[in-house]
């Protein structure tokens, strides 16, 4: 086999390999190509997903504008219980200084 020959040989079975793995790629993609059918699943199953997605979002900004909601609620009973109780101390300090004025008015008489 002289030179020519073997460089012809060699680039007739190079040729053919790549044409053998043309075809086998060609193949593979006709044969795994999704359905129309199976696309439009896809479809639905994308749109129903951003759905959700768009729902959580709405779920999650509903509940932290609640939990605001109820920390400032929860901050107001606070600081009124304080303010009661403070006012109950006061009212205490009252009766127990009546109590005993009350106590020396009697006793002196």
């Amino acid at each position: 086999m002289t030179r020519t020959e073997f460089i012809a040989a060699t680039a007739l079975i190079l040729f053919g390999a790549f044409v053998l793995g043309w075809l086998a790629s060609w193949l593979v993609h006709r044969i795994a190509r999704p359905a129309k059918s199976d696309m439009n699943e896809l479809d639905r199953m994308a749109h129903q997903l951003h759905e959700a997605e768009d729902q959580h979002a709405r779920a999650l900004a509903a509940h932290a504008e609640r939990e605001a909601a109820l920390k400032s609620q929860l901050a107001r009973a606070e600081a009124e219980n304080q303010a009661t109780l403070e006012a109950l101390r006061t009212s205490r300090s009252e009766i127990e200084e009546l109590r005993d004025y009350i106590e020396q008015r009697l006793g002196r008489r």
